[in-house]
């Protein structure tokens, strides 16, 4: 439970700290500072995409994630809320109106998988595991990415910070946004899966025997039938934008 009520608090500091100032240096440093206080805990993650990273590399269940995921949205979902009660106005994640949508999913694609990368390599990697710096290098990505490509996507690169204002937009607002909820699904969810596919991981998709993993009953075959079904879908949504079906 611990777990859970340190996602929901991380997520809901990231998303206030988006929705109140807007402001790269200081989402960046809110993150820092949310990573070094939870990172203990439940490992920091405060992004459903991360939360998915981390059942590929072995490090979280399926009902973990689960879990993980309904804090981290339920956290985005009141900052959003907690945002438009203070500020008097509704927070917006929305992309620049005249990029396409094959700019704003590669934008929110590629820095997710940066994103997601820096984080399996500098938070779990066993090579530099105890350093004092993970947390640095997850602020200053996003503050990065939120200066380089916020512009054009609205630089979400989490599903949570995504969701939660648009559904309070929904509930609360004219739902004006709803249709670029998608965006921010699908593009960190392709970043998110593309970071994992190394054969450094034990838990590569490619290394899945899908017949004998969809045929077992066992509760070890879980995790890697949600894998597979999550790469399916993002194999078929590259399919649909690489033949301009999404465009």
């Amino acid at each position: 439970m611990k777990n859970y009520i340190t996602e929901f608090i991380g997520t809901f500091f990231l998303v206030l700290a988006i929705g109140l100032t807007g402001n790269p240096l200081a989402i960046g440093v809110m993150l820092m500072v949310m990573v070094y206080m939870g990172g203990h805990i439940s490992g920091a993650h405060y992004n459903p995409a991360v939360s998915i990273a981390m059942i590929f590399r072995g490090l979280l269940t399926t009902k973990e994630a689960v879990n993980y995921i309904l804090s981290q949205l339920v956290g985005a979902f009141l900052a959003a809320i907690f945002v438009q009660w203070v500020g008097g106005s509704a927070m917006q994640i929305a992309p620049n109106n005249s990029a396409s949508v094959m700019q704003i999913l590669a934008v929110e694609a590629i820095f997710t998988f940066a994103l997601v990368l820096v984080i399996l390599n500098v938070a779990t990697n066993p090579k530099t595991e105890g350093n004092s710096y993970y947390g640095l290098a997850i602020g200053f990505t996003v503050m990065a990415a939120a200066y380089a490509g916020g512009g054009i996507s609205g630089g979400a690169y989490n599903p949570a910070v995504g969701t939660g204002p648009i559904l309070v937009d929904v509930i609360m607002g004219d739902g004006n946004t709803l249709s670029n909820l998608w965006y921010y699904l699908v593009g960190p969810m392709i970043g998110a899966v593309i970071s994992c596919c190394d054969d450094s991981h034990p838990s590569a998709i490619w290394e899945i025997d899908l017949f004998r993993v969809w045929a077992s009953d066992s509760s070890k075959s879980t995790n890697k039938k949600f894998l597979s079904v999550i790469y399916f879908c993002v194999l078929f949504a590259l399919t649909l934008l690489g033949r301009g079906l999404l465009v």
